[in-house]
């Protein structure tokens, strides 16, 4: 099984990255791509932008990504209460090749912070929208408090620990 593990962020210490790195490495024998969006390189998207030199290369790049894989793990970072600028462009960008960019993956959505939200109004939005953006969505997860509650060895709290673990055994059931 081809997993595709992302962060929407471009933090080299991003919490989502550890997040989506340690819920991928719960999937047994699971072949992990951990990617970076930093490494996709697209001008701010506007339809002027479009019709003058349409669509970067890197927007196909990142669609082709999906489709090569089983599944999808993404943990959103919150930016004043919505997507990180960068995924957003990332996924706007990709949206104008095919407007169901996930390929109808199933996906485990989540997302964290340093505060005890962890991220719910990010994951709200994204659950609310990328079904609609050909996202199976089986599964969604939020980790509050982040720096409490992570460590090397994975998250502390024993019922949040469990929680994930039934997300991501949501996320691979029925998967070859």
């Amino acid at each position: 099984m081809k997993v595709l593990a992302l962060a929407g962020s471009t933090s080299y210490t991003s919490v989502n990255r550890q997040l989506a790195n340690h819920a991928a490495s719960l999937i047994p024998g699971a072949d992990i791509t951990a990617l970076d969006i930093k490494s996709y390189t697209l001008p701010i998207y506007s339809s002027d932008e479009e019709s003058d030199n349409g669509i970067p290369a890197d927007a196909h790049a990142f669609l082709e990504a999906i489709r090569s894989h089983d599944a999808i793990i993404i943990s959103l970072a919150e930016h004043n209460g919505s997507y990180a600028a960068a995924f957003k462009n990332l996924y706007d960008w990709t949206s104008r090749i095919e407007t169901k960019l996930w390929s109808d993956k199933p996906m485990l959505l989540m997302a964290t912070s340093p505060g005890a939200r962890g991220g719910a109004t990010v994951l709200e939005t994204a659950t609310a929208t990328f079904p609609r953006m050909g996202a199976d969505l089986r599964a969604t997860f939020s980790l509050p408090s982040f720096y409490d509650q992570f460590t090397n060895e994975g998250i502390k709290d024993e019922i949040l620990a469990a929680e994930l673990r039934k997300a991501v055994d949501a996320l691979v059931v029925n998967l070859p």
